[in-house]
């Protein structure tokens, strides 16, 4: 058996790190009791849509797998963006419910020191790009050239 060529020990290396990402943060979501409203779950539910994506196409990659890869990517980079503006944004609700003239430098400081962590939801964005890294110019889809 040949040895394996840099970018293929690359990808299975980006495949492994998102996988331990996504058991990380599944883990630390459900620990901290995040699934009070049907937007806490948003993450929850991408996750396990997440691990089973990147189970099949680990056991069996073809096009349809790195492309449905891809597309779950895509949402875990827009939820991390969109979690991060919820949650900024429930900051300024309670910091302006207990200070209501609050404003400026002070405001923004205070939000994003609040009580909900502004750019943890940013982990998905970030667990997201490490999955579209993998499945950039996937050989599956470019004919094994990487190039």
């Amino acid at each position: 058996m040949p040895p394996l060529d840099a970018s293929t020990r690359i990808r299975a290396f980006l495949l492994a790190t998102l996988a331990v990402g996504m058991i990380g943060m599944s883990a630390e979501l459900l620990l901290i009791g995040h699934a009070e409203s049907a937007q806490q779950l948003i993450p929850l539910v991408l996750l396990a849509l997440g691990a089973v994506t990147l189970g099949v196409h680990a056991a069996a990659p073809r096009p349809v797998t790195v492309r449905a890869l891809q597309g779950v990517m895509t949402l875990f980079v827009v939820s991390g963006a969109v979690g991060v503006w919820l949650h900024y944004r429930g900051n300024v609700e309670f910091e302006l419910e207990m200070y209501p003239s609050m404003q400026g430098i002070e405001l923004v400081q205070k939000t994003l020191t609040g009580a909900t962590p502004v750019l943890a939801p940013g982990s998905m964005t970030l667990l997201g790009l490490i999955g579209l890294t993998h499945s950039y110019r996937h050989p599956c889809i470019h004919g094994g050239g990487d190039s």
